[in-house]
């Protein structure tokens, strides 16, 4: 099952995620397995100011505990957290039936 992070960066966080995301990257590139997708969500500068990761994992126990286990988590970046269900219905171009 695909569930969606959507995790909302604390104001002024900017140095926050600088420090931890060398770590985060690495932690990513360990969990390929369960990723559809991941990037940070921009602001109209182009500054990162949030997070969208779409992982696959058995049940949502199992979402959260990548949740929780990222280094942006540990780092406390993240204001406010949501994760829910989701399902892909248009990839690379294609829509599902």
């Amino acid at each position: 099952m695909q569930f969606v992070l959507t995790a909302y960066d604390h104001p002024n966080a900017l140095p926050v995620r600088l420090e931890a995301r060398p770590l985060h990257l690495d932690y990513l590139r360990s969990i390929t397995a369960h990723l559809v997708f991941a990037g940070p969500m921009l602001d109209t500068e182009g500054k990162p100011l949030g997070s969208i990761i779409v992982y696959e994992a058995e049940d949502r126990a199992a979402a959260e505990k990548l949740v929780t286990e990222d280094p942006y988590s540990k780092a406390g970046l993240f204001e406010r957290v949501e994760l829910s269900g989701f399902r892909t219905v248009v990839k690379d171009g294609v829509v599902a039936g």
